[in-house]
């Protein structure tokens, strides 16, 4: 970290962008005054730890100061918690690391006081074992690190996750968590696996959900063959889950080749255009891939996994995640430029940092000897640490069959380049980060192994039945920094072109639950065409309408639940 400036009063906002390791909204707050709990918390559970606690997103954006917290110490102690809230007419949030962007926890402008209670499932939901051959039971305050280290203890693994290891298995189901990967040339899926989200590898859960006969809130648990469980394994934060069941397949070793070499031009052209080094080819050969892409350069930092049982004679074998120093500690040329446009409002820098950061990656993968890594699947998909540079992120995954992909991203590149070069020209830089582009598989129930599975109601990886041909899922990510002056605008520019684009024909959008989605020339979240009719459609309106009933019925009260999902799935602020 010593790369970083230090702080000073004029850092705040520099600070926070720099270094997530000085606060994880995890970390329990001050302890509760006994008289103050009492007197706003009358019968609050004795034994269940409470303490007063900030709520930070992953970016800043969203924040509430001065909110009750709790730990409970076991899915007992938070059955006490939510029948509590229940009781008293407060709210319920589960929130493991905040490693999001979108308001499914707290809605901003939450204030101090607010009859809503933060449930800290990071301290002790933590439980993992294994329950028989391919299984693994997990709490869902564990992280994504834990689980999938202690898979590789026991020779087992996934084939993709996401690249932050600090994200809980709770907040990772409930978004629909994803990695990137397809079948390669040849490939064959293997037992235990799948190319869809991490909620697709569930068997079973167990939530907090209200029982008729009981008159109360109690544990339950789903199989996968249930048709209500299909509304809770991406659930949005509308349940609270304490424990899952997970089916998992034999470790593999992969191979990760990083490349800075091929023009965007060429990584992101058009099919038929007669390039040779094209995303889909890559896609083709190894089936796990991403390109991030900095602003205002022309070569993306390439990653290509493949399957490799061996380690390659040119590959450095890694026994440990997060390979890239570069990348996780922001580089002192990095870290100047993002102050000076954050503190001075330079954001004409944006190409500078564009580049800078481009030529942090290219050289860094140098120096670090990290071009070519081989290793356990976990010391590769895991890349991504709380120190690395915080920025906004949309985010949308597009459906379509795998002739499609290069389409997909050919379309969205020259789009993305023509906007940006046009604001640009204007004097506007309202991207400063980078693009990022992955590719995975749907959601197929079959992959679970359990007769009459059904896929994730709410995940954007849900297969469409008339659809078949639509077997994978481009995931479409655009960085800047918080802050950027017309920024919404142009990703509210772009949000329209992925609909208009991608409207079911050859392919579809749908939005990323975690990210930023819905935007107005202001703000995010916020269009009411989007959120209305937009999303629903895309779901699904059947599956949506279905996954509602389910979560209503199984949380009667809305004891889970902010103002921005009521808006949401009721159209209303309540």
């Amino acid at each position: 970290m010593d790369n970083i400036p230090s702080q000073d009063p004029g850092w705040t906002r520099r600070g926070f962008l720099l270094s997530a390791a000085a606060a994880l909204a995890a970390v329990p707050g001050l302890p509760a005054d006994p008289a103050e709990a009492a007197a706003e918390l009358p019968g609050f559970p004795p034994d269940v730890a409470l303490y007063r606690s900030a709520y930070r997103n992953w970016v800043g954006e969203i924040t509430a100061d001065g909110l009750w917290a709790c730990a409970p110490n076991g899915p007992d102690q938070v059955v006490a918690v939510v029948n509590w809230a229940w009781r008293h007419g407060w709210r319920v949030r589960a929130r493991g690391a905040a490693h999001g962007w979108s308001p499914l926890t707290v809605t901003e402008g939450t204030p101090s006081g607010a009859p809503v209670l933060l449930v800290d499932t990071a301290p002790h939901l933590t439980d993992l074992a294994l329950r028989g051959p391919g299984e693994v039971r997990a709490g869902t305050g564990v992280t994504l690190e834990a689980l999938l280290t202690f898979l590789e203890e026991h020779g087992l693994g996934v084939t993709a996750a996401p690249a932050p290891g600090v994200l809980t298995l709770g907040g990772a189901l409930a978004v629909d968590a994803h990695g990137t990967a397809v079948p390669a040339r040849d490939e064959r899926r293997l037992p235990g696996h799948t190319y869809g989200s991490l909620s697709n590898l569930v068997l079973s859960l167990t939530a907090v959900v209200w029982d008729e006969r009981a008159g109360s809130y109690v544990l339950r648990t789903f199989h996968r063959d249930e048709a209500d469980c299909a509304a809770l394994l991406t659930h949005l934060g509308r349940s609270l889950v304490t424990e899952v069941v997970l089916r998992t397949g034999t470790n593999t070793n992969l191979r990760c080749v990083s490349r800075t070499d091929i023009p965007a031009g060429e990584l992101f052209a058009a099919p038929g255009s007669g390039a040779r080094r094209t995303f889909a080819s890559f896609l083709q050969e190894a089936g796990r891939v991403e390109a991030i892409w900095f602003a205002f350069t022309e070569h993306p930092w390439l990653k290509v996994w493949s399957l490799s049982p061996t380690r390659p004679l040119t590959s450095r074998k890694v026994t440990r995640p997060y390979n890239y120093p570069f990348s996780d500690n922001v580089p002192a040329p990095v870290a100047e430029l993002v102050g000076r446009m954050t503190s001075e409002a330079a954001w004409y820098l944006a190409p500078l940092l564009g580049t800078a950061q481009y030529e942090a990656a290219a050289l860094g993968l140098v120096a670090t000897l990290s071009a070519d890594l081989w290793g356990p699947s976990k010391n590769t998909l895991l890349y991504l640490k709380p120190t690395t540079l915080r920025v906004h992120a949309n985010g949308y995954a597009v459906l379509t069959s795998r002739e499609g992909v290069q389409r997909v991203v050919a379309e969205f590149a020259a789009f993305y380049r023509e906007r940006l070069t046009a604001y640009a020209a204007r004097g506007s830089f309202p991207v400063n980060g980078s693009v990022e582009i992955r590719v995975t598989g749907l959601d197929d129930p079959g992959d679970a192994g359990v007769a009459g599975a059904r896929p994730p109601l709410l995940s954007a990886l849900r297969p469409r039945a008339d659809r078949p041909e639509w077997d994978t899922a481009v995931w479409l990510d655009v960085l800047t920094l918080p802050g950027t002056p017309d920024a919404e605008a142009f990703l509210r520019e772009l949000e329209r072109f992925l609909l208009r684009a991608f409207d079911g024909g050859f392919a579809l959008t749908r939005v990323e639950w975690s990210k930023g989605w819905a935007y107005t020339d202001e703000g995010v979240w916020s269009d009411a065409e989007v959120l209305d009719a937009v999303v629903p459609a895309a779901v699904g309106e059947a599956a949506w309408a279905e996954a509602d009933a389910v979560l209503d019925r199984l949380d009667p009260h809305r004891v889970y639940g902010n103002a921005f999902l009521d808006r949401l799935f009721d159209g209303s602020a309540g």
